[in-house]
């Protein structure tokens, strides 16, 4: 699914226009990406929750050539799946 089959999915369920259903799925992820670039977490129960999490800096290796390199710390995006998300998909 992308996001114009989401927005169309939306917009059927939800009664709203092509146009509004576009807004609203925008806005929501906007917000959530906000909310992630401000360290925040975001839950949404029964579905699952937002967070970042911490990486620490690491020596890697080259595959071409082996040679050693840093690797910076980072923040990365991560989602954890609700219980009743992961039966759903599982079928259960």
């Amino acid at each position: 699914m992308n996001h114009t089959d989401l927005r169309k999915a939306v917009a059927a369920a939800t009664g709203l226009s092509g146009a509004d259903a576009d807004r609203a799925v925008t806005a929501t992820l906007a917000t959530i990406a906000d909310a992630l670039a401000a360290r925040d977490k975001v839950t949404l129960p029964g579905f699952g929750t937002f967070e970042t999490r911490e990486r620490a800096a690491r020596t890697g290796r080259n595959p071409q050539t082996g040679a050693a390199l840093e690797i910076a710390a980072s923040t990365s995006p991560a989602f954890k799946p609700a219980t009743a998300l992961k039966r759903q998909v599982a079928g259960g």
